[in-house]
């Protein structure tokens, strides 16, 4: 009897799987671009989500009820008493404006980098000052959030504490919200100079945290309007 014998199937090599992308042969990793490459990969990804913006929002409305509530609250209370504002707001005030500073700077000299030849002198120089900055920024939030801390203290000092009244009341819970909303751009400047270490920061990553940090600014700033106006 006759037997029919089909060609097997054709395998691909391993070695033709794993070639360089570039096929530059320049030393790159298998199956990766090269560094120059692959920092342009990175540059123009598109942004991981939209959700900054719906994060934003929903910071926008809380704070929006919470200044309604204190209004109403205001208007309809006869044990409204004035509460002296502890001074050392206003030089938070300036530690997190110098934050927006030096973050902004960051963000640019990251964008530079990004868009840097590839070449390893300049790569070396270029990664370090954007770090620095980052540090810096990082540093002045913390400075911040152990500002509000001490605000909080100087109250207990004068015997005004949570449920003393409603204006002390107020200036806890506005405080505490917002520094707990710092605490969170504290956690994506951490992600953000872990990425950047690693090699791996996306551009996108670096604005959505620069468009929350740049908002709690904006915000506390409207806080302390509030705060000295109404409390």
């Amino acid at each position: 009897m006759a037997t029919t014998v089909h060609e097997p199937p054709h395998i691909e090599k391993q070695q033709d799987r794993l070639r360089p992308v570039s096929g530059s042969g320049d030393g790159g990793t298998p199956g990766l671009p090269p560094a120059g490459e692959l920092r342009r990969v990175k540059e123009t990804s598109p942004p991981a989500s939209t959700g900054i913006w719906v994060v934003l929002a929903s910071i926008t409305m809380t704070f929006a009820a919470f200044t309604s509530a204190l209004i109403v609250r205001q208007g309809s209370a006869n044990d409204w008493h004035h509460l002296a504002l502890p001074g050392i707001l206003y030089l938070n005030t300036l530690v997190l404006l110098a934050s927006s500073a030096t973050l902004e700077i960051a963000r640019r000299q990251v964008g530079e980098f990004m868009r840097a030849s590839r070449t390893t002198s300049a790569t070396t120089t270029r990664v370090a000052a954007p770090g620095q900055w980052l540090y810096i920024t990082l540093l002045l939030g913390l400075l911040f959030v152990a500002g509000q801390y001490i605000a909080w203290l100087q109250l207990r000092s004068q015997g005004l504490f949570l449920a003393t009244n409603p204006n002390s009341s107020f200036f806890y819970v506005l405080t505490a919200m917002h520094a707990l909303h710092v605490s969170g751009g504290l956690g994506g400047l951490f992600r953000v100079i872990y990425k950047l270490s690693t090699s791996t920061l996306r551009k996108s990553t670096l604005d959505a945290t620069s468009h929350y940090w740049h908002f709690m600014d904006g915000l506390w700033v409207y806080l302390l309007l509030l705060l000295w106006m109404k409390l």
